[in-house]
């Protein structure tokens, strides 16, 4: 699969943009082990022209995780063209425009999934963010704003007539946010539609290889990108790739024990030290992007750690989690996570 003259590889999986989620550190443990194209936090374009310095910092990527996306919203046409020529200076591969974010804070205002309430601003935006930049432009949405309007066939072919190189579709309307299942039948549908010569990249629910295979196999989108099944579980894709026979798993990237190279499960011990080190990754990188004090870095690599270790489902099996999950999120130095951490690996069930 391509964007442009980026080449992806054979069944690519994608890790998908998430607020306070897909910080740098997990960015690059998620490419280590197979995400094709990974995404930074989707970023406000309002905030971006504004030059909030929270939000700029958002835009800094290493060459180690190429490809990489950074995702921008907003609601205003010169706005959008000003933030997407702002986000180029950052020299992402791709530059995608959120018309999915379900949200009240974002969709509420009109940004996000809030563009599938208003078609013809969305496509000028479209138009003129493609005209204003050099680098590929994509888009993600949703099927419609309601059961009532399920527009993505139709929006599929106006989006891809503003000029966009892909689109992906996440099988949800906005109106149904993240509950029930998501629906892939129509974005098989425009994914067969012999109009459509983009690529179509599939979204919701894969959190299993099975179900990533049936999505390229059934539905025959050109990638699959994966959200919230990733939370404190970098090497999901790993373990899809092993299914899918893709061996997309990065050997420039941060050195690692070739016990995690290859085909073939990870054990529990592997996970937990995967986890330890998501979080010495991401107080060195926030080191190296912030300087000052050791002590707030840490700090912040905490933050920007602890709900993966709290979300991860590798300590399911330990009686009374509840107790331990609040302990990871209360955590607040390095030393009593790895505690935590090495307590949790006494106590999880092995097979």
């Amino acid at each position: 699969m391509q964007i442009g003259k980026i080449d992806l590889g054979p069944r690519p999986l994608f890790l998908a943009p998430m607020e306070d989620v897909t910080d740098i550190g997990f960015r690059l443990l998620c490419k280590r082990f197979g995400a094709a194209m990974v995404y930074t936090e989707f970023v406000s374009a309002e905030a971006l022209v504004r030059s909030v310095k929270s939000t700029i910092s958002k835009l800094t990527i290493s060459d180690d995780e190429r490809p990489v996306g950074i995702q921008i919203y907003g609601r205003d046409v010169p706005q959008m063209v000003e933030a997407a020529q702002i986000v180029e200076t950052a020299h992402p591969d791709v530059i995608d425009l959120n018309f999915g974010c379900p949200v009240k804070k974002v969709a509420g205002k009109g940004a996000g999934a809030g563009m599938l309430r208003n078609i013809p601003l969305m496509l000028d935006i479209t138009r003129e963010v493609v005209k204003a930049v050099h680098t590929p432009v994509t888009v993600k949405t949703r099927l419609g704003w309601d059961m009532e309007n399920l527009i993505i066939c139709d929006l599929a072919e106006q989006l891809q007539d503003c000029g966009i190189q892909a689109l992906t579709i996440h099988g949800r309307t906005r109106a149904q946010m993240y509950t029930g299942q998501a629906d892939w039948t129509l974005i098989g549908e425009v994914k067969r539609n012999p109009r459509i010569h983009i690529p179509i990249i599939g979204n919701g629910d894969i959190s299993t290889p099975q179900q990533a295979l049936d999505a390229f196999e059934r539905y025959g989108v050109d990638a699959v990108m994966i959200g919230r099944a990733t939370f404190g579980r970098p090497w999901i894709f790993k373990e899809i790739n092993d299914v899918l026979g893709v061996d997309n798993q990065s050997s420039s990237l941060i050195p690692h024990p070739s016990s995690l190279k290859g085909p073939g499960p990870l054990t529990i011990d592997d996970k937990i030290d995967i986890l330890e080190e998501q979080l010495r990754i991401n107080i060195e990188r926030i080191s190296e992007m912030k300087g000052g004090e050791r002590r707030d870095n840490e700090y912040r690599g905490i933050l920007h750690t602890r709900r993966h270790l709290a979300a991860s489902p590798i300590f399911k099996g330990i009686p009374d989690f509840r107790q331990t999950r609040i302990a990871m999120l209360r955590a607040e130095s390095t030393d009593e996570l790895i505690d935590i951490l090495e307590r949790c690996r006494t106590l999880i069930p092995r097979p």
